[in-house]
């Protein structure tokens, strides 16, 4: 298994869904753990992955080496995300681990780490796309300011190709939603498994705590897509229900707080940033509402089936709902504009009956289609088929 990022903590969420998938597939399979990363990982860390591999390769990036790779791919065609993950010296090194262990399949998480093993054809290889990456910079592309419109354009025009060519180096592919899947343009990309991300079962028990918040929101707050929705949450939905309600308060929580919502946050009493929280549970768990207004980016958003596990009901756009599948004024709200974000606060927050139906909708939802052993069962059957 060949990561782009140490799987723990879980903070991000191609690590969630790492974390999660190396959980169950170590129920069938003895792993070897490759995990490339560029900041140090705590013992702890390793502790909690190690009880789920055999061996554990710790695979560093230089910063130096980072900078220099960046700088090469402009004589290349090949997108800046692989540039950055990628040096020769530690493709020698992953070479030398797979030509000892003789391995019966490897396993890609995201084109990042596809430069290192593409061309090893002794066992059979699945790459999961997770999304469809170059779509997702395709739409901050649309968003950039002018003078940096031409690298996100150039970097979407390069995932898009590569994204293409890289199918037919992989046996099997794999990806989060069928959303996603229609954006690889591979001819056989209607062969690509869609394989969901899933909910542990923690999330649905019970958390006693007040709810002091009339809405939240909860991501990797250094993430584009999730800046973008917290910017939207302070600067157009909140001013409107503060000047009704002085006391109204919004929670924003996750990793890594950006400069921006740094500054937004410092600037509104009536806002609360936590940055990274241990059990993230108590953030959703304090919200009466989850607000997440996603208008870039790809893939699921894990936010918001942990949300719906805890019961708590979700507002969202029709890009992150169509991943999910939610029934709209059911198992969840969908909304596109500020006057449709409002009016789906004012009607959870003014009428009982419906805030529970929404709550409950989405909790059973959540239930039905999304945990982590169903849905790496998926993946299971097709390592064990290959």
């Amino acid at each position: 298994m060949i990561l782009s990022r140490f799987p723990f903590p879980l903070e991000k969420g191609d690590k969630l869904r790492a974390y999660h998938q190396l959980k169950e597939l170590s129920k069938h399979y003895s792993i070897t753990l490759i995990a490339t990363t560029d900041e140090a990982i705590k013992k702890d860390s390793i502790e909690e992955i190690r009880k789920y591999c055999k061996t554990i390769y710790i695979i560093k990036l230089n910063k130096i080496s980072i900078a220099f790779n960046l700088l090469l791919q402009f004589l290349t065609n090949k997108p800046f995300q692989t540039g950055y993950f990628f040096s020769s010296k530690n493709k020698a090194r992953i070479k030398s681990i797979i030509k000892d262990l003789k391995p019966d399949h490897i396993f890609c998480q995201l084109i990042r780490v596809t430069e290192y093993v593409k061309n090893y054809h002794d066992c059979p290889k699945t790459i999961d796309y997770m999304d469809a990456l170059s779509k997702g910079m395709e739409r901050r592309a649309l968003k950039a300011p002018f003078y940096s419109k031409w690298i996100f354009e150039m970097e979407a025009t390069r995932l898009m190709e590569y994204e293409r060519k890289i199918f037919d180096y992989f046996e099997h592919h794999i990806m989060i939603s069928e959303q996603d899947k229609n954006y690889i343009l591979h001819p056989d990309r209607k062969n690509i498994l869609c394989i969901p991300n899933g909910v542990d079962n923690k999330f649905f028990e019970k958390i006693s705590i007040k709810k002091d918040a009339e809405i939240v929101f909860v991501g990797n707050l250094s993430y584009a897509p999730n800046i973008e929705a917290s910017q939207f949450l302070i600067q157009k939905i909140l001013p409107y229900f503060i000047n009704k309600n002085p006391d109204f308060k919004l929670l924003i929580s996750g990793a890594s707080p950006s400069f921006i919502i740094k500054k937004l946050c410092k600037e509104n009493n009536n806002i609360e940033l936590t940055g990274w929280i241990k059990d993230i549970r108590t953030s959703y768990a304090r919200g009466k509402i989850f607000v997440a207004p996603m208008m870039i980016g790809t893939g699921m958003q894990n936010k918001l089936i942990e949300a719906m596990a805890m019961g708590i009901p979700c507002i969202t756009s029709t890009l992150a709902n169509n991943a999910i599948n939610g029934i709209d004024q059911q198992s969840i709200i969908v909304a596109n504009t500020e006057e449709e974000y409002i009016l789906a606060i004012e009607s959870l927050l003014t009428d009982e009956a419906f805030y529970n139906k929404i709550a409950k909708g989405g909790q059973n939802l959540v239930k039905t289609n999304y945990n982590w052993e169903s849905t790496t069962q998926k993946l299971v059957d097709l390592i064990s088929k290959s």
